[in-house]
């Protein structure tokens, strides 16, 4: 059992930058891994992006180069620094933990435990 609490949302200008954080406490952090997830209102929610133990990590294409996903297991701790935001990256956000797998998956469906959320808002 994990609990997630993420942080550090907020309302920017387009170009801006957030960086959210996610605490995790419970069961051994480092055994899971940890993913950020956004979701839009009317939409539906999608990945942003995954790091595992060892810290290989991936990102949604629409994210790639502008987002950076981090994790500091000695801190329970899962962070996503976000730059050059966009109007289309406004959502509520959201990390989740899963079990660890062979692949990296970015559905929603891999993953057991999620976080309350923390709004993002960028406007142009």
């Amino acid at each position: 059992q994990v609990n997630l609490v993420e942080s550090g949302g907020g309302s920017v200008q387009a170009g801006g930058s957030l960086r959210l954080s996610c605490v995790g406490t419970g069961d051994v952090w480092s055994n899971y891994i940890v993913a950020w997830f956004r979701q839009a209102p009317g939409k539906e929610r999608e990945g942003v992006a995954v790091i595992d133990t060892d810290a290989r990590k991936i990102y949604a294409d629409s994210v790639k180069g502008r987002f950076t996903i981090s994790r500091d297991n000695a801190k329970n701790t899962l962070y996503l620094q976000m730059n050059s935001l966009k109007p289309d990256d406004t959502a509520m956000y959201y990390c989740a933990a899963g079990a660890r797998k062979w692949w990296l998956p970015l559905t929603p469906n891999q993953y057991n435990y999620w976080g309350q959320g923390t709004q993002v808002t960028v406007s142009s």
